[in-house]
């Protein structure tokens, strides 16, 4: 299987942010202008937290708060979990399994965030890696 590294370079996507200070409704508004479920939360070029759509349905919507009067480091997920590049999609899979959410940040060694893996990247890698397996057996057996 592909590592992060590799992952990371074959995504289309780059990397999508807000700041700690931003209203909860300007990161909405990032995360829909971008079709994504989550940004990260930089600080400068630090990585101080994430935010998904599960913290704005937990953190504002239940407890009827304003998403223009919020700012994100009030609900952001401060407490982010990161992985490394040299690690593969299965290591990327068993954590977020283990620990339940959708995103997971990759960081290089200065600590510099690089990219962020989801669900679905891994999801996907997955499916197109069996496929590949698929085939060559299919290919080992009819010859």
């Amino acid at each position: 299987m592909k590592t992060l590294r590799q992952l990371i370079a074959s995504k289309e996507k780059g990397i999508i942010s807000v700041s700690p200070n931003d209203t909860v409704f300007h990161a909405l508004q990032v995360m829909a202008n971008h079709d994504v479920g989550a940004v990260v939360v930089l600080d400068g070029e630090a990585l101080v937290g994430i935010f998904s759509e599960r913290d704005y349905a937990r953190k504002i919507i239940l407890r009827d708060r304003a998403s223009k009067d919020t700012l994100v480091k009030e609900i952001m997920t401060g407490k982010v979990i990161c992985v490394t590049p040299d690690k593969t999609v299965e290591d990327c899979m068993a954590i977020m399994a283990a620990e339940r959410f959708r995103h997971l940040p990759v960081i290089d060694e200065e600590k510099k965030l690089i990219g962020l893996i989801t669900i679905s990247d891994v999801v996907k890698e997955t499916i197109d890696h069996q496929q590949f397996i698929i085939g060559q057996l299919e290919n080992y057996i009819t010859s």
